[in-house]
This record gives structure tokens, C-alpha cells and sequence, in this order.
């Protein structure tokens, strides 16, 4: 729909990992660095890391782009939780090996005979495996043992490991994966995006589409945007498709940042009338007391029954709460002695003036007169929410 409406040749910002949109941002550009040594090494193991959506497969995709289909045969596998036997039979079948049944040992002689067609016909292999954190154990020992496969001293089979941060944990932890350690030859973690790197990279993608300015974007979302996505490239992109949506829905040549906030409540789940007024503090006068704050901190939590474990946890709330409270007094008593010294000081000018007040008395004493008051409605306010406090507390205890 946004795309018809501001004339894009196709979705700037689809979740799919595609090529074709490949934005090259400083820690993409050193995952490919060290793609292209490991590659060009020929054995052994490549691992990319990174979190859910930060561009691992559309890094791929683009390095498969560059590879020459000549001299190099690919199998892919996408995991699920593979144990070892199932590890084997599914690299087979990501070469396009047919292997009948579930012999392990048919299906692991089918590979080294491929293998060493391979080699013959002076092709390399790669095996591309997504997801490794879903693999256990076994499965990883599995590809260990592929990459043995050898003709003369010549390695036959390359594997890359893509994988979440566990998977890069498990690998530098795990004692049972010493021996695969000692296989990789190069590896890195790709980071989020820096803030500088957002308006470019949502810049690239529309481009891609043939954006000709038409939205345009306030500068003003960049930091917003960077800040609600954590510079991860997946939530760009869904934060982006709903923005744009908005745009096209509200007919808008601009996207502001005040439109990318109600995108973000929105998906957030925080646009319900319930939820804002919920989250939407009413001015109370009484909120510069250190005891309203405590009591209205208090009251904002979810009430909870407290259970035998929290019950020290719960005795030291209420004793910092009477704490706030013990010292809003204390400092309402300051004041008052403040006051009568005031008024004791007007009082004595008074008598030394035989009854003839200063020019400014008038104002002093209207002055004292207002703060008493303000003192007098603000202990009013704390008094009724500590009722309020008490009582409820009574109520749910009593539930």
C-alpha cells in the first residue's frame, strides 16, 4: 500500500534477507573481511555471530553473490534442534544427495565420494550452516568430523557457522568442543549499528526503490529510532514498514518524529485510552514532599500478596516509606519555626515603632500567611494518602 503511495518500486524495508539491499555498515564490513580470509584458506571453520536480526543471513546472501559458481558448490542448512545422525543425512541432502533410509555410514560415504568429485573437477565445497545454537553437541562433532575428509593434504569441505550469542558462548565454554575450537580460523560478532549508521541505512534501502525524496524524513527520528531498535537491522526494518504505512494512511509528505512516537506506542501496545491514562501523570502539589513521593511510588506498584521469601524485602519498604514520611515532618516543623521567628522579628519591629508596622509588613505577614496555608494543604495531602495507603494495603491483605 506505502509503496504505491510514494511511488517505490517494491517494499524499501521487507524482513526477508535480500541481497539486493545489502548495506555494507562498519561491523558488516569486517564479518566480510574475515569471511573472505577464511575463505580463502579453504578448511577448517568460519563463525558470524550475532543477534536475532542483525543481518547474519542477508550477509550471506551477499556473499554468495560473490562467489563464482564455477569454482564453488554450496549446501545450506537451515537447523532445528539436529542430532548427530540427522546432521549427517541433512548436509547430505544440501549437496543434493539422495541417501535411502537412515544409514549413517551410506550417507557419510556419499558425501566423501562427492567430496572428491568435487575436487577432481577442481570445484571447492562450502557448507553453510544457520541457526548452530540449535545443534547439539553431536551435530557439531558431526561437521568436526566432516571437515577430516581430505584428498592427499588437500581439505575437501569448508563450513561457516552462523549462529546466535549462545552459540558463541557455547563454542569458547564448552569442553566437549576443544577440538573444534582448534578448527576455527576465523570468526567474528556482528554488532548493532552505530547511531550514525541509521539515517544512512534507511537512506540506502529507499534509494534502492527509487526514493526521490518523497517522504521526507525530520531528522529528528534518527536518535529516537536508533534508541527503540538498539541499531538492529530487523527492527529498523518493522519500525520503518509501520511508519511508512502511517504516512501513506494519514497522506503525509513528511515523517516526523512525533508520527515515529505513536508508531512505537503502538507497537509497544501502549496506545490504548486504559494504558495512556495509566502512564499519564496528573500535576499533584504535593509531589515536592519526599513522603508524597514514597506513598505515591508505592501506590503505583502492582500490589501483590507478599509471600514468606519477600516478606524482609516488603518490611523494608514500609520502613523507608515511614522514614519519607518522619522527614517530610521534620522538615514542615523547620519551616513553621522559620515562620514564628518571622513573625516574632515583625512582632518586636512593631513594638520598637509604637504600633506603626514597616512599609513592607504588610507583605511579610501576607507571605508567611501563604505558606502556612501551602503547608497546611500539602500535610493535608500526605495525611490522606497515607490513609489511602494504609487502608488499601488493609484490603488486599485481608483478600
Amino acid at each position: 500500500m506505502y509503496e504505491e503511495y510514494y511511488g517505490f518500486r517494491e517494499r524499501p524495508f521487507q524482513l526477508t534477507p535480500d541481497p539486493a539491499f545489502y548495506y555494507e555498515s562498519v561491523t558488516h564490513k569486517k564479518a566480510l573481511s574475515y569471511l573472505g580470509y577464511g575463505l580463502n584458506q579453504g578448511e577448517g571453520f568460519v563463525v558470524i555471530t550475532g543477534e536475532v536480526g542483525s543481518g547474519k543471513s542477508t550477509l550471506v546472501a551477499h556473499l554468495k553473490e560473490k562467489l563464482d559458481d564455477e569454482r564453488m558448490t554450496v549446501g545450506e542448512v537451515v537447523t532445528s534442534a539436529l542430532d548427530d545422525d540427522e546432521m549427517i543425512h541433512v548436509a547430505a541432502r544440501s549437496f543434493g544427495l539422495d541417501i535411502e533410509g537412515g544409514d549413517k555410514a551410506a550417507a557419510l560415504a556419499a558425501i566423501e565420494l562427492f567430496l572428491h568429485e568435487e575436487a577432481r573437477n577442481g570445484r571447492r565445497v562450502l557448507l553453510i550452516v544457520d541457526e548452530a545454537q540449535n545443534l547439539s553437541i553431536g551435530a557439531l562433532e558431526e561437521l568436526r568430523m566432516l571437515s577430516n575428509f581430505q584428498l592427499g593434504s588437500h581439505p575437501l569441505l569448508q563450513t561457516l557457522l552462523l549462529g546466535q550469542p549462545e552459540f558463541k558462548h557455547l563454542l569458547a565454554q564448552s569442553e566437549e568442543l576443544e577440538q573444534l575450537r582448534q578448527r576455527v580460523i576465523a570468526a567474528h560478532h556482528l554488532e548493532p549499528m552505530q547511531p550514525g549508521e541509521i539515517a544512512p541505512y534507511v537512506e540506502h534501502r529507499l534509494e534502492h526503490v527509487g526514493w526521490d525524496g518523497n517522504p521526507e524524513i525530520d531528522g529528528g527520528i534518527w536518535v529516537k529510532l536508533h534508541k527503540a531498535t538498539g541499531g538492529i537491522p530487523r527492527k529498523i526494518n518493522q519500525v520503518m514498514t509501520r511508519l511508512l504505512l502511517m504516512g501513506a494512511v494519514e497522506e503525509q509528505s513528511v515523517l516526523e518524529a512525533d508520527m515515529l512516537e505513536a508508531v512505537l506506542e503502538e507497537m509497544n501496545g501502549d496506545n490504548s485510552p486504559e494504558a495512556r491514562s495509566e502512564t499519564v501523570a496528573k500535576p499533584r502539589p504535593d509531589r515536592d514532599l519526599p513522603a508524597a513521593e514514597a506513598i505515591a511510588r508505592a501506590r503505583s506498584e502492582p500490589a501483590q500478596r507478599p509471600s514468606a521469601s519477600s516478606e524482609a524485602r516488603d518490611k523494608g519498604l514500609l520502613d523507608h516509606q515511614i522514614e519519607a514520611i518522619e522527614k517530610a515532618f521534620a522538615e514542615r516543623d523547620q519551616h513553621m519555626a522559620a515562620m514564628r521567628l518571622e513573625v516574632q522579628k515583625l512582632a518586636a519591629l512593631r513594638d520598637q515603632a509604637s504600633g506603626a508596622l514597616p512599609q513592607d509588613a504588610e507583605k511579610r505577614l501576607e507571605a508567611i500567611e501563604r505558606r502556612l496555608d501551602e503547608q497546611e494543604q500539602s500535610l493535608r495531602h500526605v495525611l490522606t494518602m497515607m490513609i489511602d495507603y494504609f487502608e488499601s494495603q488493609a484490603t488486599r491483605a485481608a483478600a
